[in-house]
């Protein structure tokens, strides 16, 4: 029998309107959309440094392991720590290894966090060069191992003048972008203690080092510009200052969890670097800023396991996401 058009899209209509009906039914097959404004989670590796250095009392972990780890947790992206792999950045039968675990465990390798390589921001020409110099092997491990950027630190001689220093950092900063861009990275630099934790420094270096690659990796425990003397710069308005110069990382520091504080709120209770931090009021500001990359777990507290640190830390996240996204 022959099939006219007419029919034909009779035959359509009805048989669309059927699946409609068990669609409405149900609900649970179809594929519900993702949040407009959503971030994912990392894992920083610095919240297991007690087993990665192999603390007393604490089980130690070879770095081999961490990409299982972070895997074993729910977690698909890690930022590695080069001191606890700091005689391996040239080893390349090493960095395979490293590569092909992560890829084992689907797990994203983002970022290397850079420490001990000298002072970016060195009064003498030839210190700020060779601390450009002894970065680069970490650039090249960085790109091999398919990360997007590096972490380094901002340091100067505090002996010198406000834009003293700021010059100098800017400087050094901009010569290792030149090398960042030869190999496609972001040179970002952490708020970490000193004028790097000061929301209107560290923005001014970022303006004066005047390079598309560089940028800044915010931690929103790190604020204390001199702990000694409890000098805390504010920071929900660090965190403001510093999203415009994001680009794909967050660091969401973490302390002890239910201390009575709040739901969403970490503490740090050691004296004298006492800070409460409220979660959900740190994550609206990156949100707001337009920022949906990886926020990265860095616990450091000391009420819970390393383990159950960075679980606690993890649910808080998940948590402040479902309310804000």
């Amino acid at each position: 029998m022959k099939t006219t058009p007419s029919a034909t899209r009779r035959s359509f209509l009805k048989s669309a309107a059927a699946l409609g009906v068990v669609a409405a039914a149900r609900p649970a097959l179809r594929s519900a959309p993702a949040p407009a404004a959503s971030f994912k989670i990392s894992l920083a590796q610095w919240s297991l440094n007690k087993r990665f250095f192999k603390r007393p009392g604490a089980e130690p972990l070879d770095h081999l392991e961490f990409a299982a780890i972070a895997r074993s947790l729910g977690i698909d992206g890690v930022e590695y720590v080069n001191t606890m792999f700091m005689d391996k950045a040239t080893d390349q039968a090493y960095l395979g290894e490293m590569k092909r675990r992560a890829a084992g465990e689907g797990v994203n390798s983002l970022l290397i966090m850079c420490d001990r390589e000298g002072s970016i921001g060195a009064p003498q020409e030839s210190e700020r060069a060779k601390t450009v110099n002894n970065h680069l092997k970490w650039l090249d491990a960085a790109a091999f191992l398919g990360c997007h950027s590096i972490r380094v630190n901002a340091a100067s001689d505090p002996k010198l003048s406000w834009d003293e220093q700021a010059r100098l950092a800017a400087d050094g900063l901009h010569r290792l972008c030149l090398e960042g861009d030869k190999r496609g990275l972001w040179v970002v630099v952490e708020n970490h203690g000193g004028l790097s934790s000061h929301g209107k420094w560290l923005t001014q270096v970022m303006k004066q080092a005047d390079h598309k690659r560089v940028g800044i990796l915010p931690d929103f425990g790190n604020f204390y510009t001199d702990r000694e003397r409890a000098e805390l710069y504010n920071p929900y308005q660090g965190l403001r200052e510093f999203m415009p110069w994001v680009k794909q990382a967050v660091s969401a520091k973490a302390y002890d969890w239910d201390t009575g504080a709040g739901r969403f709120y970490t503490e740090d209770r050691r004296p004298p670097r006492e800070v409460t931090l409220d979660f959900e009021r740190l994550i609206q500001i990156v949100l707001d800023a337009g920022y949906h990359g990886y926020i990265g777990i860095e616990y450091e507290g000391e009420k819970h396991s390393e383990i159950e640190g960075i679980k606690r830390t993890k649910l808080a996240l998940e948590e402040v996401r479902s309310r804000l996204t």
